[in-house]
This record gives C-alpha cells, structure tokens and sequence, in this order.
C-alpha cells in the first residue's frame, strides 16, 4: 500500500504541471462531445475531420478573445490616455428625476449622482487614485504570465483533440473505475457527473456567451468606445457570477454624460434587461443537463469558484452532485434488518 502510495503521489508530482489544462480539457470535451458527434456524423462518420473543426473552433475561442482585446487596447492607446487626462475636469449632468422612483435604492443612487456632478471627478479621482496605482503595479506583475496563459490555452486545445480522438475508450475506462469502485453505483456516478458538467457547461457559459454578446450589441449600437474590450471584460465577469451589469451601468453613465438622455436611457433599459435575463435562462439551460436540484447546481458553481477559481465552476458541482446522490442512496436505501425492526413503545 505504501508502494502504490507513492507511486501515485509521485505521478501526480510529475504531472501537477499539466493536470491544470487537463481538468480544463475535459470539462470542453464532456460539454461539448454531443456538437462533436453532430459534426463526425456531418462528415460522414470520420472522426479526424471533426476533431480538427473542433480543436479549431476552440482555438479561436480561446486566443481570439485576446488577440481582439490587444488590438483594441493597441488601437486606442491614445484615445484612452486623454480621456484620463481630461477625466479631472469632466462633470456629469445632474440625475434624471426618475431615478428616485426606482426601488429600494433610487433615491441613494440619485444622491450620489448629485453629489458627483456637483463636485466634480476631481474628488473621484483623488480617492480612486491609490487603489488605481495598486491594480496597475498588480497588472505589470502579471503581464510575465501572458505568454503562460497562451501556452496554457494551447495545450488546453492539444489535450482536447487527444480526448476527442479517444473519447469512447476514456469513457469506457472512467466507467469501468466507477464500477470496480462501486458496482453499478459508481458507474452511475461517472455518468452523473458528465451529465453535471454539460448541465453546467450550458447553464454557466452558454448564458455568460449570450449576456456579453447582447451587452457588446448593445455598446456598439449606443457608440461606447472599446466595446471588444468591454465585451471580453463582461464575459469575464459573467463566468465569474458578477454578471455583466457593473460594465453596463458604467458605460450608462458615459452615455449619459456624452450622448445625452435619449441613449443613455436605452443603455440603462439594455442593461437591465441583459443583467437579469440570466435569472431565466441559466436554470432552463442547468436542467437540460443534468436533472439535479438547481439550489445544489448553483452552490456548487459559487463555492467551486471560491474555493478552486475559475475551474471549480465545474468542479464544484461535480463533487456536490455525487455526494447528493450517494448520500440520497444511502438514506433511501433499507437497512438490511428492516424486517425485524424494534418494538413500539406498547411492546407491539
């Protein structure tokens, strides 16, 4: 036992560097093997073809992202150091009168926008200063890693394709596990958990895709400046359950300190509508994925990426979901002695 032990404590040593990008891997592959399937069968059951559309596909979603925001930030280099040269002396506009009327907290926000637009940025950007230095010193910290996360992402992309390749002989493998483990119990828990990944995979990234892609129309159409990059930053946030309503509301107010009333209430409308859209489609989109109960869905999600980031979003729910199920076994099942349970309190 002691042999075995260290054997896999040393695998794991080996691999650590790579067990990252492999847990990222086959999340993908769970999630979307369903579209791979489609596209095997689109090409007339090959499965080389339909692993390089893949593989491709993810690629591009992978390092486009990036490649469109640096272009961005690249293009409007200057553009963005006079807006902070000028953001001192801007003022806004007072509130609108109908902010008060919206619930709970219309009235604290109107007070707010008034005091701002009679002090001035000035003020703002004073307080705002301090924590800026500190981001921009966290930043240039972390601008050595970008060329760890494209290889990262990279090799994401390369064990993915080797997962795509073999998928049925690692499926086959896991469930066979599972039942050396557990009979048929543990296969059922191989495939609960693929069915939490792509009911997560669904609920999480496909609502985060469609916010950030409807909040980047919406930037577009009112004429906000950077909206790729905005768009990614929303993206980002909606993965990470902030949801995209703190960009949104922050290019409200530009509109309405820019463009004037008309496109700034049509960004506010947008955003409230883009902002809460997700309290619908997310749980419509989990339950078509794994038929789990979606407080314990969404526990997993939160507490996954608090406790593992950014991949505990899958991770988290994967855990939960099988120790529900073992547990609700364990609890449904009769004990072996329910025949010859103890006697009622009259001796009967």
């Amino acid at each position: 036992m002691l042999f075995i032990g260290g054997l896999i404590v040393g695998s794991l040593w080996i691999l650590s560097p790579f067990l990252g990008a492999f847990i990222w891997a086959t999340m993908i592959v769970v999630a979307t093997w369903p579209l791979m399937r489609r596209l095997e069968r689109a090409f007339g059951g090959r499965r080389a073809p339909a692993v390089a559309v893949m593989s491709l596909g993810l690629l591009a979603i992978l390092i486009v992202p990036l490649g469109v925001a640096l272009q961005a930030i690249l293009a409007h280099t200057d553009e963005l150091v006079a807006l902070l040269a000028r953001l001192p002396t801007m003022h806004l506009p007072a509130a609108p009168e109908w902010l008060d009327k919206v619930p709970l907290a219309g009235e604290r926000i109107q007070a707010t926008w008034n005091q701002l637009a009679s002090e001035g940025m000035a003020d703002l950007v004073a307080q705002v200063q301090p924590h800026a230095r500190a981001v921009a010193a966290w930043l240039a910290q972390q601008a050595g890693g970008f060329a760890v996360v494209l290889v990262q992402f990279v090799l994401i992309v390369v064990l993915a394709a080797v997962l795509y390749a073999g998928g049925e002989s690692w499926a086959g493998w896991l469930r066979r596990f599972g039942r050396r483990l557990a009979d048929e119990q543990g296969d059922r828990m191989v495939v609960l958990a693929g069915g939490a990944i792509r009911g997560v995979a669904l609920g999480v990234v496909v609502t985060a895709l469609v916010q950030s892609a409807l909040g980047g129309i919406g930037l577009a159409i009112a004429g906000v400046p950077f909206a790729a990059v905005l768009t990614a930053i929303m993206f980002a946030l909606c993965i990470a359950q902030l949801g995209p309503i703190l960009v949104l509301l922050a290019a409200t107010a530009w509109a309405y300190y820019t463009l004037g009333a008309g496109w700034g209430t049509f960004l506010l409308v947008w955003s409230l509508v883009v902002g809460l859209m997700d309290n619908v489609l997310r749980p419509l989109l989990i339950k078509r994925g794994a038929d789990l109960p979606l407080l314990l869905i969404f526990a997993g999600v939160i507490g996954g990426l608090v406790a593992f980031g950014i991949v505990g979003i899958f991770v988290g729910p994967v855990v939960l979901a099988v120790a529900h199920t073992l547990l609700d076994d364990w609890v449904s099942a009769d004990p072996p002695d329910s025949a010859t349970a103890a006697p009622t309190v009259d001796g009967q």
